[in-house]
Formats: C-alpha cells, sequence, structure tokens
C-alpha cells in the first residue's frame, strides 16, 4: 500500500510517488501528469466528469461545470451543478479520487495515504477542508505541507551548496511567498506570508474585463456561456503573450465579432491593482523573516501564473537577484510533496531529510478591551512564523470581582479586534470568587506540524486544568449576512471616534498592528487602546491633542520599518482597480 503526494491545485492538480530513489510523478488516463480541477455532471446527472474533459465542458455546459473551487475552501459556500449542491471539499474529493486511481494504475497497488499540498496562507478552516476532501475521496491525510515548502524540498533535493531563497508560489487563485534557509540535510522555513484571492484566474477576468469595455459588452447582460467564452479567450491570451505578442484576443459573443489586441504592457495596465497586490506578501515574508533582498541569494518561481513575463519581470525588479524556475513552475509543487511522501514512508534515500515548517498565522485568545467592553481585543500566544511544532502559554487575570469562571474563545489572524480574526473554538474554566485580579489561569497553546492545536487551561490557584483539541470549524458570514450587519451598524450613533480623520487614523494604527512583529505589536496595541479610551472621553480638545501625538508615533513606527523599494520605470500603472464581475 503507497503513500502518495498531491498538489491540490486551483487551475490543476497532480500526484506524485517517490519510487525508486527519486520523486515520480504519475500521469493520468490521458497521459499528462497536469490534471485540470475541473468537475461537471453528465446531461443525465448521474455521472461525475473529472480533469480535462471537464474543463472542456465549462463553455459547453456551464450549468453542469464547476472550476476554481479551491477558493473556498474553508468556508459554508455552495456550488451548484445542474439541480444538485456541493461544497468545495466535496468537489475535491472528486479530483483526489481521480489521482488516487490514476496512481493505483500507474502502481499496481492500492494507495491508501496521501500528503497533500495547501497555500502556506491557508487558514485552520481551510486545512482543515482538504483534510476532509481527502478522506472523502478514501484516503488517509495525517499531513498537509505548506505548498512553497513542497517547492523547496524539490529544489533542495539535489542542491548541494547553502542558500537563503525566496519561494514566490503565484497559481491559480493564490499568493504564497516563503522565506527559506537551507543547509545541509535541513530545510527551514523562515516565514511565510500570502494572499488566498490572488492568482491566474483574477488576471483572466481583468483581461476579460478589458475586453468587454473594447467591444462595448456589458458584462451583466452576458450569458453564462458568453462569459465562459471570454474567460477562456482570456486565458488562451494570457499564455500566448508567454511568448509572443501583440496578441489579438477574437470572440464571436452572441453573433457580433469582437476582438481586442493585448500587449504585456497592456496587460500589466489593466491588472494594475494586481501586480500591486503581489508587492505585500514579498515585503511581509522579508520583514517578518529579519532579512533585506540582499540576503536573499535567488527567487524559486513557482506556480502556473508565475510563467507570465510580466510577473517574471515585475518581481525581478522587486527583488534583484536570480530568478530560477530549472523545475516546471506547473509540477514543482507535485513534485515536492512526492518527496514528502517519501519522507514519511521512510525511504531510505531521504528519511534524515528535516524540513521545518512554520505557523502561518498567529494564534491566541480574547481579552477585555475597557473602552469597549462588547468588542473584545486579541491576544497572541503563537505568533506567527514560529517554528512547528510549538508549544507556547500566557496568563490572563480575571477582570471583575467575585468573577465564578474564566471564558477562553480561541482566534487565529493578525487583526488587532477578535471579531476579525477567524473563530476556533472556546474553553471554560471555574476559578474562585474573590477580588478582580486576584485570580489567575495559565494558557498554554500546543500545535503541531500538522496544525493540530491543543488548548490546556490551568487555574493557578486550585489546580484544576481543562483540556481541549480545537476543532476547525466552517464560521465563515455570507454576502447577505455582512449586508445586513454593515446596513445594521450605519444606524448605529457615531461617537467622536467614528468621526473620518479619527477612523483614518485608527485605520492606519491597525494596519501596522498587522504589518509589525513581536514587541512592536505590543507597542502599537497599547497606543491604540489608549487612544481609543481618549476618543471614548467625547472631549474634542483632548482627542485634538492625542490624535497629533498618536499620528506622531505611528510615524516613528513606520519609519523604523526597513524601506521596500518598488522599481516599476517600464510599468504605467492605471488607477482603475479590477471589476471582479465574473
Amino acid at each position: 500500500m503507497a503513500i502518495v503526494g498531491i498538489d491540490l491545485g486551483t487551475t490543476n492538480s497532480l500526484v506524485c510517488v517517490y519510487k525508486d530513489g527519486k520523486p515520480t510523478l504519475i500521469p493520468n488516463s490521458l497521459g499528462e501528469y497536469l490534471t485540470p480541477s475541473c468537475v461537471g455532471l453528465d446531461e443525465d446527472g448521474e455521472n461525475i466528469i473529472v480533469g480535462q474533459i471537464a474543463k472542456d465542458r465549462l463553455i459547453s455546459h456551464p450549468e453542469l461545470t464547476v472550476a476554481s473551487f479551491k477558493r473556498f475552501m474553508g468556508t459554508d459556500t455552495t456550488l451548484m451543478l445542474g439541480t444538485k449542491e456541493f461544497t468545495a471539499p466535496e468537489l475535491s474529493s472528486f479530483v483526489i479520487r481521480q489521482l488516487k486511481e490514476d496512481a493505483e494504475a500507474f502502481l499496481g497497488e492500492e494507495v491508501t495515504e496521501a500528503v497533500i499540498s495547501v497555500p502556506a496562507y491557508f487558514d485552520d478552516n481551510g486545512r482543515n477542508a482538504t483534510k476532509l476532501a481527502g478522506q472523502l475521496s478514501g484516503l488517509t491525510v495525517e499531513r498537509i505541507i505548506n505548498e512553497p515548502s513542497a517547492a523547496a524540498l524539490a529544489y533542495r533535493e539535489d542542491a548541494e551548496e547553502d542558500a537563503t531563497f525566496l519561494v514566490v508560489d503565484l497559481g491559480g487563485g493564490t499568493l504564497d511567498v516563503s522565506v527559506v534557509d537551507a543547509f545541509d540535510n535541513i530545510i527551514e522555513i523562515v516565514s511565510v506570508s500570502g494572499d488566498n484571492h490572488l492568482g491566474g484566474d483574477d488576471f483572466n477576468i481583468a483581461i476579460a474585463d478589458y475586453f468587454c469595455k473594447e467591444n462595448g459588452l456589458l458584462v451583466e447582460e452576458l450569458s453564462n456561456e458568453a462569459k465562459a467564452i471570454i474567460l477562456k479567450q482570456a486565458e488562451m491570451c494570457k499564455i500566448a503573450l508567454n511568448s509572443t505578442e501583440p496578441v489579438l484576443m477574437y470572440a464571436n459573443i452572441e453573433g457580433k465579432e469582437c476582438t481586442a489586441a493585448l500587449t504585456n504592457k497592456k496587460l500589466v495596465e489593466v491588472s494594475a491593482s494586481l501586480f500591486r497586490r503581489i508587492e505585500v506578501p514579498i515585503e511581509r515574508a522579508l520583514r517578518d523573516s529579519n532579512l533585506t533582498v540582499n540576503d536573499i541569494d535567488y527567487v524559486v518561481m513557482v506556480g502556473g501564473s508565475s510563467k507570465m513575463v510580466s510577473v517574471q519581470k515585475y518581481i525581478e525588479r522587486l527583488v534583484g537577484v536570480e530568478m530560477k524556475s530549472d523545475i516546471d513552475p506547473d509540477k514543482v509543487v507535485g513534485i515536492g510533496a512526492g518527496v514528502v511522501a517519501g519522507i514519511k514512508a521512510r525511504n531510505e534515500e531521504i528519511k534524515d531529510t528535516i524540513l521545518t515548517d512554520i505557523c502561518p498565522f498567529t494564534l491566541g485568545t480574547n481579552i477585555i478591551n475597557r473602552a469597549k467592553t462588547e468588542d473584545p481585543l486579541f491576544s497572541p500566544i503563537i505568533e506567527r512564523n514560529t517554528t512547528l511544532p510549538a508549544s507556547k502559554m500566557g496568563t490572563y487575570y480575571t477582570v471583575s470581582d467575585n468573577q465564578a469562571k474564566m471564558v477562553f474563545q480561541i482566534y487565529q489572524g493578525e487583526n488587532m479586534y477578535c471579531r476579525d480574526n477567524l473563530f476556533l473554538g472556546e474553553i471554560e474554566i471555574n476559578v474562585p470568587k474573590n477580588k478582580a485580579g486576584e485570580e489567575c489561569c495559565d494558557v498554554r497553546f500546543s500545535y503541531d506540524i500538522n496544525g493540530i492545536l491543543e488548548v490546556d487551561v490551568k487555574c493557578v490557584s486550585t489546580g484544576e486544568t481543562k483540556s481541549t483539541l480545537i476543532l476547525n470549524k466552517n464560521i465563515k458570514l455570507t454576502e447577505e449576512e455582512i449586508a445586513s450587519k454593515r446596513e445594521a451598524l450605519s444606524k448605529l450613533k457615531i461617537l467622536p471616534r467614528d468621526e473620518e480623520v479619527n477612523k483614518a487614523v485608527l485605520a492606519r494604527a491597525e494596519r501596522l498592528y498587522t504589518e509589525v512583529y513581536a514587541e512592536t505589536r505590543d507597542i502599537v496595541g497599547a497606543n491604540i487602546s489608549r487612544f481609543l479610551e481618549i476618543l471614548g472621553s467625547q472631549n474634542d480638545k483632548r482627542i485634538r491633542r492625542a490624535r497629533k501625538e498618536f499620528s506622531e508615533f505611528l510615524d516613528i513606527i513606520e519609519n523604523r520599518e526597513d524601506s521596500f523599494d518598488v522599481f516599476m520605470r517600464d510599468f504605467d500603472f492605471s488607477d482603475e482597480d479590477e471589476e471582479d464581475d465574473y
């Protein structure tokens, strides 16, 4: 019984096994290594269609076919195939099941277990959904590997020199950036960052939107079939620009012949906001690693969308070091996942390889917000980019007289307020009634390399201990719920804190809170709390003085961070944002 590595991608997926001393990619029934992550139903609604066939039916049978569902992993979003409703894990399980059958046909034996790659910036819900997809396909999934970590393993398998390098993984729907330090047989992931909603699909949409504007087409009036045709043509033009330009995009839309010329320069122009978003994770990953671009030996390009010439030039100008794409960017994560499968199977050739991974998000608990008690603050316990496995502890005190219990809500994220982070679960413990601050609990978080979080809470005075294994939950507001909440909030009385200038200062402070690290975060958080208290006083003179001082403080914090120069001499960005209407 074999263990395989699976790259479950937004656009394509593939499977790999460690065999005969090397990772070996497994072809599908069409003889291809890449299986499109598309799923459809036949006309009778009885049979599932997976891969290239389903992709080909996206245009002809858009109501029976779906792609890019990886973007919904870890949410409660459901997708329709005809009259049948599926979740993202269920659709992903069909892809995994197809890969499992291909592997069994290739190996001539049963495949029972898989290591599956995920974007490094997937939260707990996304990771849990990926494991669920594997389980629904009939596989045991004990190990989840971050995609950039898998890519690093693939590149380091035959490398002998020590190196510090940047892995930029731009796939169909996600962007991951990792700083990697490799020496001897050790591959250490130093920091990660990313954007779970940025990938090749977004560039397709930007091109399609440009095409519609050039031809006077109104997106909202187009049929699903017409939209599918335009998106398909947009993808083809995007790929063609890697080898030639200009490219003429052509489509017959409901009897009208439509054309638009596209160059790499025009692509950058119509995708300006997307290119800007690439910069943010690179900057954060370098900052969190305490390194600069001068410390980076080279950049490893991963993911199909990293093949875009405009993307390569942009990143090259950002970082200014050698770009590597020796291994096909579409296949490198799958190869790395196969290496991890070999390590897990204790394969002799690689059993001593050590891969250290990190926690991509900060984990913590709620604490009281004295300025607004109903809006608790987030107290980090395990900081992002902590090497796994990790065990950290924080001590928390009662906040009111005669308090009989303490309730710890567990969150994942980088934001100051609990409401803006991902809720994972809670644990409650009794404490003796006493004066405020006289009783306390030690809260220990233990987080393993597979993303399993165990929380232990101990009442210091009684010795009582409670433990829980945090089970991931898909808790995500729908668009309707968000709209309803926004409408309800708009009816609330506006206090001085909500004045435009105060909101601007708070927004800047909260942005910096998510960007800075460790000790600096504590300082920023303390000053935000102080400013909020002053806002609550509704004393205009006091608020103006505090705002001025707070702004000067933020200037100091922001200027302390290493500057990250972006050289875009040849790129003329447009100020227009892409409209995600597709």
